[in-house]
């Protein structure tokens, strides 16, 4: 009889352990802001947005309260709204499609490709005169050829990067491929904070510039208010959060890379599992591992039994959700990535992983299909 061992999907209570040294030292630059009382914006979050520029290889970074009023403020400053249509893909989170919306823009879905991103061959079909951004989304840390997009002229490219810290196309880190880019600091990304957290990246000095007013009521200064604007401040704490952890980014995707290459080594081969294609052309960093698998369900219950947990991002696509069925949108418009929905799976690649455990859910998977031997 095998021995079960326990994998799970989540990690935060070890990232998040008071012993560990890393957290300590965190708590203790904690305690060194509580005695500037620095707590709004500050040198901090200067300093975090200067790392995270170098970091993506851009002029600017914008701290935001999150990914999602990123992506809003974004689309915000490019004067995008009613009327206007932004073309991304169906199958990402929810929050792609909900800030095209929430701007009262249009999202018009583009189906994807065997990568689970964007089909650039596609969105030609879907460019008509209301477009005014493509939003391609670097799904679970993979970047989307941008260079495909750039073509549309007059359209802004503007990147969901919200799980892509740290990934690199043609030696390019994504957030300074578009317009602007967008990523989020969420407790389980590779570069985390303590809570929500999101960034604006970009190399246009006059769109940074109005994302910094938009972002804190509009203030030029404490009494010269520019624009009418809320309130999106990264928070201070955030900040300090993220500078002791900016040194750890290349290592924590360093190890999901390394955790995803051995899973594809063992599963490859694998009648029932469908790994995607990985270009050699790219640094994908696995904020998530995402396959496919044959009688997933069963596939599900299998792993859980032996201890194995697992997750599947998403099994609804966007268009298939009442705000956007609400639009029009109907099952059977986008057949790749509904066909993909019914199939995908997400194992554990987080970076405490051990290879035993990896190689452990690996075996797993073989032996549900029939196929045992490692």
């Amino acid at each position: 009889m095998r021995e079960k061992m326990r994998v799970p999907y989540n990690y935060l209570n070890q990232q998040f352990n008071v012993d560990n040294a890393l957290v300590k030292q965190i708590l203790a630059d904690i305690k060194g802001l509580v005695r500037t009382g620095e707590f709004t914006l500050g040198p901090p979050v200067r300093k975090f947005e200067e790392e995270f520029a170098a970091l993506c290889g851009v002029k600017h970074a914008v701290g935001i309260n999150s990914g999602t009023d990123a992506l809003i403020l974004i689309l915000k400053a490019l004067g995008i709204g009613p009327g206007d249509e932004v073309i991304t893909a169906p199958n990402s989170f929810i929050a792609t499609a909900n800030v095209i919306r929430f701007v009262g823009a249009k999202p018009v879905f583009v189906d994807v490709d065997d990568e689970y991103l964007i089909d650039t061959d596609l969105v030609k079909e879907a460019i008509t005169r209301k477009t005014k951004a493509i939003m391609p989304v670097h799904l679970t840390g993979n970047p989307v050829f941008i260079s495909n997009l750039q073509q549309y002229t007059n359209v802004y490219v503007i990147e969901d990067a919200a799980q892509a810290v740290d990934a690199e196309i043609h030696g390019k880190k994504v957030g300074g491929l578009g317009i602007a880019g967008e990523f989020s600091l969420h407790p389980l990304k590779n570069l985390n904070v303590w809570g929500d957290g999101g960034m604006v990246t970009t190399d246009n000095s006059e769109l940074a510039g109005k994302i910094r007013l938009m972002r804190n009521h509009g203030l030029a200064s404490r009494d010269v208010c520019a624009m009418a604007a809320g309130n999106c401040r990264l928070h201070t704490i955030q900040a300090v959060v993220g500078l002791r952890l900016m040194p750890f980014v290349r290592e924590v995707s360093d190890v999901r890379i390394k955790n995803a290459v051995l899973y594809d080594s063992l599963l490859s081969d694998v009648d029932g599992v469908t790994i995607p294609p990985r270009p050699a052309s790219k640094r994908q960093v696995y904020h998530t591992y995402i396959i496919q698998v044959e009688k997933r369900e069963a596939m599900i219950k299998f792993l859980a039994e032996n201890g194995v947990e697992t997750k599947v991002h998403y099994p609804a696509p966007i268009h298939l959700q009442k705000p956007y069925t609400e639009l029009g949108y109907k099952k059977g418009d986008f057949p790749k990535c509904e066909a993909q929905a019914e199939k995908i799976l997400t194992l554990p690649i987080h970076q405490y992983l051990t290879t035993r455990q990896v190689r452990y859910v690996a075996g797993l998977i073989r032996r549900f299909y029939g196929n045992s031997k490692l």
